[in-house]
Formats: C-alpha cells, sequence, structure tokens
C-alpha cells in the first residue's frame, strides 16, 4: 500500500442513523488521520435511494481524504480486497419476539456476511461488528470467514466502556478523560459487567493516580449496584425517552474504537474494553465465545490484559455473562451446525505482545501509507 493508496472501508446499514453519524467520523480524518479513505456503503435495495443521496452529502462536504463513495446491495462489491469492514446493519428486535429468535435471524445474515468476506475481502481485513447481538453476530461472521484471522474480529463494547467513563466521572465530579481503565466484561447486553473497581483509576490534570476502588471506598454501594444497573441498562434508557436507539454515541465508539484499535493504540498502561474471540481461556472464561475483556493495543493489534486480580464478586458477575454467551453460541449452532469453519491453531496468538509476521496490520500499512435494518444498540 503506497501513500496514495487509500483505504478501503465497507459499512453495512450505512443509511441507518448510526451510519449517517459514522461516515463524515471516517472521512474527515478522525479515525486515520491523514489516509485517504474509500467508503464502500451497503444497504438493502429499499434503502439505496436514501443511501444515494447520503452519498450526494458526504462528496458535497470535500473532504480531504475521501477519494471515493460506492453505494450497492451486493456484500461481494463491498467486501472486495476491503480492508476494514463495520457492520453495523441486523436484524431489529420486534415485539413479542423471543432473543433465541433474534439471534438465529442475525446469524442467517452474520453468516452470509462471513461468507462474503472470505470470498473477497483482504486476509488483512480488520472486522468490526456493531450490530446487536454483537458478539454473538461476531461469532457467526468470523466462523464463516476462514481466510481472516479470528483476531482481527472485534465485536463493539466501547459505547458501554464511554457510558461506564461517564457514570464515574459524574459521580466524581470529575472529566470523563480523566477516568481510565473501566472494563466492561462479557455480553454487549444486560448481562455485562461494567467495572470501575478492579483495575479503573482517576489522573489529575497534574497526572497524579488515584484507584476508583479508594476514591469509591464510601461509595461502593452505588458502584456495585446502582453504576451496574445504569450501564447495563442505559441503551434501553435511550430508547425510552429519545424514541429512538443510540445513534450519535454508537457512532461515536465505533469510531473511537477503530481510532484505538487501529492507528493510535492506547497509551502505556491504559486499557479499552473490547469484546474478543477468547481462544485462551482468559481471566477462566470458557474458550469459543466472543467475550469482552480490558485489551490494549498496539501496532493494530488487541492485547487482553491479563494481570488484573478479579474479586469473588466479579467473578460471579463474569459467570453470568458467560452463561449467556453460551446460550447464544448455542443458539447459533442449533442453525449453522457445531462444525467451525476454521482451524483453531490459525485463530492468533492473542496474548502474545509480538505481532505474528504472517498477519500484516492496517496501521502498519497505514504507517508506511498512510437483508439489513438498523439494529438498536
Amino acid at each position: 500500500m503506497t501513500n496514495s493508496t487509500a483505504i478501503k472501508i465497507a459499512i453495512s446499514g450505512a443509511a441507518g442513523n448510526i451510519g449517517y453519524a459514522l461516515l463524515p467520523l471516517l472521512a474527515n480524518g478522525y479515525v486515520f488521520q491523514n489516509q485517504p479513505v474509500e467508503l464502500r456503503l451497503l444497504e438493502i435495495p429499499h434503502a439505496i435511494k436514501s443511501l444515494t443521496g447520503t452519498r450526494m452529502e458526504l462528496l458535497d462536504c470535500a473532504f480531504p481524504c475521501l477519494t471515493n463513495v460506492m453505494c450497492t446491495t451486493d456484500p461481494l462489491k463491498a467486501f472486495e480486497d476491503a480492508n476494514v469492514i463495520v457492520l453495523v446493519g441486523g436484524f431489529p428486535r420486534k415485539k413479542g419476539m423471543a432473543r433465541k429468535d433474534l439471534i438465529q435471524a442475525n446469524t442467517k445474515i452474520f453468516t452470509s456476511m462471513g461468507q462474503a468476506m472470505n470470498e473477497v475481502a483482504s486476509p488483512n481485513a480488520k472486522v468490526l461488528v456493531v450490530a446487536n447481538p454483537a458478539n454473538t453476530n461476531c461469532l457467526a461472521a468470523l466462523t464463516e470467514a476462514s481466510c481472516i484471522p479470528s483476531k482481527n474480529f472485534c465485536a463493539l463494547t466501547t459505547l458501554d466502556h464511554q457510558r461506564a467513563k461517564f457514570q464515574i466521572a459524574n459521580r466524581l465530579g470529575v472529566r470523563a478523560n480523566r477516568v481510565k481503565n473501566v472494563t466492561i466484561w462479557g455480553n454487549h447486553s444486560e448481562t455485562q459487567y461494567p467495572d470501575a473497581l478492579t483495575g479503573g483509576y482517576y489522573i489529575s490534570e497534574s497526572g497524579e493516580k488515584s484507584s476508583l476502588k479508594t476514591l469509591l471506598a464510601n461509595d461502593l454501594e452505588w458502584a456495585m449496584n446502582d453504576f451496574v444497573n445504569i450501564v447495563q441498562n442505559r441503551g434501553k434508557s435511550v430508547i425510552e425517552v429519545r424514541g429512538n436507539s443510540s445513534a450519535m454515541s454508537a457512532a461515536m465508539a465505533t469510531a473511537d474504537c477503530l481510532k484505538t484499535w487501529l492507528v493510535a493504540g492506547t497509551k502505556e498502561g491504559e486499557t479499552v474494553s473490547m469484546a474478543v474471540y477468547n481462544d485462551k481461556g482468559y481471566y477462566g472464561v470458557q474458550p469459543g465465545i466472543v467475550f469482552s475483556f480490558p485489551c490494549e493495543c498496539k501496532h493494530g493489534e488487541w492485547f487482553v490484559k491479563e494481570d488484573l486480580q478479579l474479586s469473588e464478586f466479579a467473578q460471579e458477575k463474569l459467570k453470568v455473562t458467560e452463561s449467556e454467551l453460551f446460550e447464544e453460541r448455542d443458539a447459533v449452532q442449533e442453525l449453522v451446525g457445531t462444525s467451525r469453519k476454521r482451524s483453531v491453531s490459525i485463530v492468533s496468538a492473542s496474548s502474545s505482545m509480538t505481532t505474528s509476521e504472517s498477519e500484516v496490520s492496517l496501521s502498519t500499512a497505514a504507517e508506511s501509507s498512510a437483508q439489513f435494518l438498523r439494529s438498536s444498540i
């Protein structure tokens, strides 16, 4: 990839509210800095007219980094040689719909997305799944896309992470960017465990660090109950007040996840929450699911931070969300079978800080070169 080569970014469900808020962040240099980008916008047929209008607006903005915008209903065209794929489109839960039915409806979509990626995407493509149920949608896609390492997939829990940071900052009366290393464990659902106490800290303007466990020592009832419930149910609360699911915050979280993961990395000692394929059994969680962990990012790769000491309370919370994710996986397997399309041996060496020589990360390249409906978040 030369300095003039555009990063090819495919976005499914691009005509929705999240896509509308996300696209300018991809085109204006926020995520990929001054690197040229080409956007491939994927939608269902009845949304193409609206998507064409969005394309017109993107071009009218005259973004200096934007080289081309393509609208299509064909995943094979959208994903062809794509470097980054953001799956925003998914089947939304309807009134009276059982969660298992929702999972299986989305499994059909995301297995087909995985098959399309497997056929035409770059083998070094990085894939971020936003559509709910994000963790299990991600698992369905990566199972089919055997040509792309599982380590190149992630489901979005950055939104939950940012929600947790704000709640802690608001409680302490500080700015949110001074709250570090909160963690979202597990599923992007109401079973997730938002954790401020295990490794979280506050950093003052002068650089002095104070653990959140110490700062909240007299407020542990709130930190272990109300705080957890608020973050777990924040998406539902937004819908109740706004009348629609989160869009602006979801788009911002998507952009921040891509930027941290693929471009900027995490600062020394800092972590972000990422739902990644658990092939190592981190923190006692059984392998075989996409689970949110505290991660460090470097050179376009994620690495689970493994040295945190979990309380008995935290371990119990992890078991709850782990159980739900295995129930979701079982629902997927009822539909597509139990055989994996990829060999576990090629998944990743995700506990190592050394990038595999056979996997060229997007950020390294950038350094040298520079069926869906919108789902609720």
